[in-house]
């Protein structure tokens, strides 16, 4: 009986040798190591896509609000002004520095520009840099984005030409 015992320890100790028993612990560790390989790149994807997102959002803003507020302005000069800060407003509201007076552009139906019943058509257009892009890979890599956003918007027919 003994021998049995010895014959089967002996095996035993044969079967856990092959399983390899002196690796426990170890599927944690690798576990731990390929989820963080993985997380981070995914988070660097939500990140980079929540910052094209909120950009996109500002232009389309911009350019609805610069459009309404010109619509609205007494004179083209005021409006354009008034334009420029409503840019400027939009992105920041979303935590994007941008120059109003670079990022808008409008074009006129009719001359003058708040001509009674025309049409006023503005695009917002900015580079948006992507978070955490590092300054020495802006050469290999693009570190920015270029966001767009038209709008039409229609001067009042019964608006009082001043």
């Amino acid at each position: 009986m003994n021998s049995e015992r010895r014959d089967l320890r002996r095996a035993w100790a044969a079967v856990r040798s092959r399983l390899g028993e002196g690796e426990r612990g170890s599927a944690v560790v690798e576990f731990l190591g390929v989820s963080l390989l993985m997380l981070v790149p995914i988070v660097y994807l939500i990140l980079t896509l929540a910052q094209i997102q909120a950009s996109g959002f500002a232009a389309e803003g911009a350019a609805r609000e610069a459009g309404r507020v010109l619509a609205g302005a007494e004179t083209f000069e005021q409006g354009l002004t008034a334009a420029h800060l409503a840019v400027e407003l939009s992105f920041a509201d979303q935590g994007i520095a941008v120059d109003g007076a670079q990022a808008l552009q409008i074009r006129c139906q009719h001359e003058p520009c708040l001509t009674p019943g025309s049409y006023l058509y503005i695009s917002v257009r900015t580079d948006v840099g992507l978070p955490g892009m590092p300054a020495m890979l802006s050469g290999t890599l693009p570190s920015v984005t270029q966001v767009q956003a038209d709008a039409m918007t229609a001067i009042p027919r019964y608006r009082e030409v001043g």
